[in-house]
């Protein structure tokens, strides 16, 4: 059995998007398939999906909502931090909705590299991927 021609390169930026709303999610995943070397490699909707994800996938980048539909991102961000050799040490973002400054500190605490809120920080969260991608 032969390659196909015309194989999709692998993308230089691996994300896993961790995201309840499958409205949202579909969205950011349109949002980020415009980026050049931006791939979405795994979604997920809780906890569990996320981490069993995570490990499968071993992204570059984790983009992390904390309320999920089981779970929370902070579990998930705990996990990330106790098991890095688990998960392949991904960067870890969050978009979420609670911003207040006890739980991004704790995100802070827990390694996470930027805090995007929501409500008004979709472009900001669009232009950091895009100065993620390698190259």
């Amino acid at each position: 059995m032969t390659a196909p021609l015309h194989a999709a390169p692998a993308p230089a930026l691996r994300v896993v998007l961790v995201e309840d709303s499958p409205m949202l999610r579909g969205m950011l995943c349109e949002m980020l398939d415009e980026l050049d070397g931006v791939g979405i490699v795994a979604e997920a909707e809780d906890e569990q999906g996320a981490l069993v994800a995570l490990e499968a996938q071993r992204p570059d980048l984790a983009i992390i909502d904390l309320e999920l539909r089981t779970g929370s991102g902070l579990g998930v961000l705990r996990r990330l931090q106790a098991e890095p050799e688990r998960f392949g040490r991904p960067r870890a973002v969050v978009f979420s909705n609670y911003g207040h400054a006890p739980v991004r500190a704790r995100c802070e605490q827990l390694g996470v590299e930027r805090f995007f809120d929501k409500s008004f920080q979709l472009d900001e969260l669009i232009d950091f991927v895009q100065s993620a991608i390698p190259g």
